[in-house]
């Protein structure tokens, strides 16, 4: 059955002026995002916020239950939470790291996780160690194996890395992982609506993931997943009168759900767009816009291989939508702000944001075009033609 793209695009109105492949920052929320989460905001004007939470509570709750199953979990094992950043946190934070512990992670890591490996590792005496790569650059499954020991405390890896299409192999972390009774940890930020995610495949413990990117949800909106065997386990790093219930003048009782890892005040109009999201993502299907996302990718790769001067940089055995290169003689930012004047949105990716793999690829700066099933491939041919016409 074909991709019913004219739907797609009927969805998404700015695709009739703008060619959006920034969607690794931030997609185009489609119209039945938009629509939830303005209705929202109106009813709060119009009625108070206290009141409009209480009118949308089964919306707000449906929430939890598409977030649930999208990744194959149990409601009572999600959280929402402001943004992916503060989701992520909120899991690492909570764990009881103590001297001689080590944090096992990957060269591609995220440049705010690896900030609060070292955070932590100077707080407590953990230490923290990125596995090498295999020879397609992805985290390495053999050399992983090799460093377990009885002190490895948490293994985290960013499954999709912000600075280019590789896919690390969760899965096969995860087994690993689970082997050793090791806690995981996978930063799912660029993954969550690009492709399908399962975490009992995965075998991880912990999952963070935002709205903003390839689930096209509104800014500002998140969640966790944390495995019901480990919640018990963790104590936040905060807590307050919606994670905990004080019970007596000097006793408090941590709630028992994932939603200990939450705090009172949110984003209800929000999070109730992240949940219209989340059900306009499974109706499409995610294997069926993976397809999609993972050829037209294909497509933008091999065209711009073809244009003199540009180099793909992209690894790893699977790629995603993101694809980056860089132009010979030409700065990234000159050439995202030449594209942006013919309504042409990229991004850049920057050695601060994975340092460990730029500098071991001898990169400072990189292109970043990140494509959606709603692009289509005329926009790729438009993309490359005005680029080659620019360099």
């Amino acid at each position: 059955m074909p991709f019913d793209l004219q739907r797609a695009q009927q969805d998404t109105p700015a695709t009739a002026n703008l060619i959006h492949f920034n969607n690794a920052g931030s997609s185009l929320m489609p119209q039945p995002v938009l629509e939830a989460t303005i209705a929202h905001l109106q009813l709060e004007a119009q009625i108070g916020g206290y009141e409009a939470a209480d009118r949308a509570h089964n919306a707000i709750e449906h929430t939890y239950d598409a977030a649930a199953t999208l990744i194959g979990c149990q409601r009572d094992e999600i959280a929402i939470i402001e943004n992916a950043t503060r989701a992520w946190d909120m899991a690492f934070y909570s764990i009881p790291f103590k001297p001689g512990d080590r944090i096992l992670t990957s060269i591609a890591e995220y440049a705010s996780n690896y900030i609060a490996y070292l955070q932590i590792a100077q707080k407590t005496g953990a230490s923290v160690e990125a596995i090498p790569n295999d020879p397609y650059g992805q985290l390495s499954i053999d050399a992983l194996r090799k460093s377990i020991d009885e002190r490895v405390k948490l293994i985290a890896i960013t499954h999709v890395p912000t600075n280019g299409g590789l896919v690390n192999p969760v899965a096969e972390v995860g087994k690993v992982a689970r082997e050793a009774n090791i806690l995981y940890l996978v930063d799912a930020c660029q993954s969550v609506g690009q492709m399908p995610i399962d975490v009992n495949k995965i075998g991880c413990d912990f999952l963070s993931a935002t709205g903003r990117k390839y689930l096209r949800g509104p800014r500002g909106t998140g969640f966790l997943y944390v495995r019901s065997s480990v919640i018990e386990q963790l104590e936040p790093p905060f807590l307050d009168l919606h994670a905990a219930h004080w019970i007596e003048s000097d006793r408090y009782e941590i709630r028992s759900d994932a939603r200990r890892f939450e705090n009172w005040e949110t984003n209800y109009a929000g999070k109730i767009g992240l949940g219209v999201a989340i059900d306009y993502a499974l109706e499409w299907g995610l294997e069926t816009t993976w397809r999609r996302i993972k050829n037209l990718a294909y497509l933008l790769r091999t065209r711009l291989s073809t244009l003199p001067g540009v180099i793909v940089h992209d690894r790893g055995i699977t790629q995603c939508g993101i694809v980056t290169f860089t132009v010979e003689d030409k700065r990234p930012e000159e050439i995202q702000q030449q594209l942006a004047q013919q309504n042409i949105n990229v991004t850049i990716s920057e050695r601060s944001s994975t340092l460990l793999d730029m500098d071991e690829r001898k990169l400072t700066t990189l292109v970043r075009a990140s494509v959606h099933y709603f692009n289509s491939e005329e926009e790729i041919e438009q993309f490359c033609t005005v680029l080659s016409r620019l360099i």
